[in-house]
């Protein structure tokens, strides 16, 4: 009886093996990559603000890609904007391919040598994001100057550059 119970056992147990074995399922898939060109990003033209001069009190001027214009508050007034430019990039990667732009968020300082100057608030046309459609794409900077009311004459200029970081989304 005992060996009964045994082959009894090794049978249940034979047939529970194989109803479990049953119950799986496999599916496969592929793998794939791309490799596309990478983004770049190039200086076209350098920010410049034109010429200014202090009239009463501290002030700012707004250069406004968004709105093509150049703008002046508080004691400052403006002359004659011949030199007035936004800062230009180029940028170009993978055609179709969307990216964000990246702007500085701490100021920028001026310097003539011994006075300074603060550039912030920067904007961009495009703004925070743009398409490649034809694998480039131009940019377009502006920022907001803030003028001293005893502001030093001179010509002032950036005491290192500005950057723009441009990623792929």
């Amino acid at each position: 009886m005992k060996t009964n119970r045994y082959i009894l056992f090794l049978i249940l147990a034979l047939f529970g093996a194989s109803i479990g074995s049953y119950a799986q399922s496999t599916a496969t898939a592929n793998i794939s990559a791309t490799i596309v060109t990478p983004i770049t990003i190039s200086k076209v033209q350098d920010m410049n603000f034109g010429d200014m001069s202090v009239v009463s009190g501290q002030g700012s001027v707004t250069l406004s890609p968004a709105a093509n214009s150049r703008l002046a508050s508080g004691g400052v007034e403006l002359m004659d904007a011949t030199n007035v430019s936004f800062a230009s990039f180029k940028v170009s990667g993978a055609i179709g391919a969307t990216f964000s732009i990246s702007l500085p968020q701490s100021p920028v300082l001026l310097s003539n040598g011994e006075s300074t100057m603060t550039v912030s608030e920067f904007t961009s046309t495009p703004t925070a994001t743009s398409g490649l459609t034809n694998g480039t794409k131009s940019i377009l900077v502006g920022a907001t100057l803030h003028v001293n009311g005893s502001q030093a004459l001179g010509t002032y200029q950036s005491v290192a550059p500005f950057p723009v970081t441009v990623n792929y989304n």
